[in-house]
């Protein structure tokens, strides 16, 4: 048998993942400080969540390309409590938003053309551009008293092939909120080189500082696709549900391919869209309760780093992540494994594009007694590995 090209991966178990599969097959325990699933990180989500599922109206098969119209009215309303005043024709909706930057990435590129990512940031990308055909080109979010995009780092990585700039708005893992400077210069960019803006803000409820305002507002004369989804903004990732907001010139034409390539998969399901304006209407009671559980858990993480002055916890404006930056004395993927002895679960830098020493990625949505127990045993791993580099 042939494969195509584009699925041409590694699937070999890494080290990494067969240790701690071993682990757990073992029984023995592991704090994990990579939680990314609300549904497993012990929130209350309350009674009858499902019961919009039972909507009677789900029985009957209406296929809708963009989606039912009372759950992109839905989608509208949430943008409108944010300030943003968006059409109903703008939003489309899909059941991720990896599916969202799939279609994205058929809308906007042909075979071998590039997008722009900044890294760090999540590595899902470089597989969904991998099944379109499409190239990541990475341009470096820096760090100087906080995350910054380099917009000269982004103009220099721009070829003839570049169709794209992805912005994750928070950044995932950094926290990074896009600042106003930011986006006007990257809409400068844009303009001069015929580009188009996708935004992720999946992360977007979740703004430690108050300044994270939507790009669903849109850019002067920048094409931009938000895409976000129920999986963050209503703890529910379970249940399937996203969109893409289009806003700037050409939306109609962008949104009439758009509505093509939707009607070819028709991908959404009836119930879940039925249930969409429910869920959405009730998503700050999980929000207020993520919101809270990270501001405890990040408490506790600073409390225990003030006893480690070689470790520093970079700034963080939204999100559920945090970076820390350890001493660069061995490899992390041999710091993460000898955590994991230790009973500690922690992600590597180098996952999110980071350098393969000196940096580590934690999670501030697990259990805060999980969570403690965590960053205890991380911080005592520390200071007893670099006691013992510094003093042989």
């Amino acid at each position: 048998m042939r494969f195509s090209k584009r699925t041409g991966w590694n699937t070999e178990e890494s080290e990494l993942a067969r240790a701690h599969r071993l682990r757990a097959e073992a029984g023995l325990p592991i704090a994990d400080l990579t939680a990314s699933n609300p549904t497993r990180a012990g929130l209350d989500y309350g009674e009858g969540l499902l019961d919009a599922l039972a909507d009677p109206r789900a029985l009957d098969y209406d296929p809708q390309p963009l989606g039912q119209l009372a759950a992109r009215q839905a989608v509208r309303q949430y943008y409108a409590d944010a300030g943003v005043a968006l059409e109903t024709s703008q939003i489309l909706l899909t059941t991720s938003t990896s599916e969202a930057y799939s279609y994205l990435f058929k809308l906007l590129c042909d075979p071998g053309c590039e997008v722009l990512a900044p890294q760090p940031s999540y590595p899902l990308f470089d597989f969904l551009a991998d099944l379109d055909d499409v190239r990541i080109r990475p341009v470096p979010l820096v760090y100087d008293h906080g995350w910054q995009i380099e917009p000269e780092g982004v103009r220099r990585a721009i070829g003839p092939q570049t169709r794209a700039i992805v912005l994750v708005h928070p950044n995932n893992p950094t926290g990074h909120f896009t600042k106003p400077w930011e986006a006007e210069e990257l809409a400068r960019i844009a303009r001069e080189f015929d580009l188009s803006l996708i935004v992720d803000e999946v992360f977007l409820d979740y703004d430690f500082s108050g300044g994270g305002r939507s790009f669903a507002a849109g850019l002067e004369a920048v094409p931009v696709f938000v895409v976000s989804g129920l999986s963050k903004i209503a703890g529910l990732p379970q249940m399937k549900a996203a969109w893409i907001v289009a806003t700037g010139p050409e939306r109609a034409q962008a949104l009439a391919r758009l509505e093509v390539i939707a009607d070819t998969f028709l991908s959404m399901n009836a119930p879940v869209q039925c249930a969409l304006p429910a869920w959405l209407e009730g998503r700050k009671a999980i929000q207020g309760q993520i919101r809270e559980r990270v501001r405890r858990n990040l408490a506790e993480l600073d409390r225990r780093l003030e006893r480690l002055p070689a470790v520093d916890r970079l700034a963080v404006e939204g999100g559920w992540y945090v970076v820390l930056r350890i001493p660069a004395l061995e490899p992390d993927e041999q710091t993460v494994l000898k955590l994991l002895e230790r009973g500690v679960w922690v992600h590597p830098g180098y996952f999110f594009g980071m350098p393969e020493s000196g940096w580590l990625v934690v999670s501030l949505l697990g259990p805060e007694a999980e969570f403690s127990h965590g960053i205890a045993r991380l911080a005592e791993f520390l200071t007893e590995r670099d006691a013992a580099k510094m003093n042989p």
